[in-house]
């Protein structure tokens, strides 16, 4: 696929997610890359306005969100055991507060990766179109190579 050094994959948990960690841990097992998987979420704020409470209703399964650092911790912890099974032997994970798309473009440029692996879900979704999406948002702000697996 090609000689990758560090590969970078966003998870937030989601089947979808995990479909891209076993994309990603096979593309960095293949070569021979250091794996990071990099999990977004958000602290749950008391102060949260009415309006976006009930967009997050509206939206149902489209707003599927991370709240709190331990499920976050958790949500790596699974997706490190996938990304092993996988074939992946150096994988570290990292979790970061704010928006997933911000956060996987902020970590996979820090750790100057070669390539930046998302899943699809949200492209062509109604949010997907209205909002925009991790994998559109991921994919436009990149200045590296963006696999986007094929994941729903």
């Amino acid at each position: 696929m090609g000689d990758y050094k560090v590969v970078t994959v966003g998870t937030d948990g989601s089947s979808s997610a995990r479909k891209a960690v076993v994309r990603a841990a096979e593309v960095a097992a293949d070569s021979g890359a250091h794996l990071m998987i990099i999990c977004a979420y958000e602290t749950r704020d008391a102060s949260r306005n009415r309006d976006q409470a009930e967009a997050e209703r509206a939206l149902g399964d489209e707003a599927y969100k991370i709240i709190g650092a331990s499920p976050a911790e958790e949500t790596l912890r699974g997706a490190r055991d996938e990304a092993i099974r996988a074939g992946a032997t150096n994988v570290d994970t990292v979790a970061v507060q704010g928006d997933p798309a911000d956060a996987i473009i902020e970590k996979s440029e820090l750790y100057k990766a070669d390539l930046v692996v998302v899943g699809n879900k949200g492209l062509a979704s109604f949010a997907g179109r209205l909002l925009g999406s991790v994998p559109q948002g991921v994919s436009r702000r990149s200045r590296t190579d963006v696999l986007i697996v094929h994941t729903v």
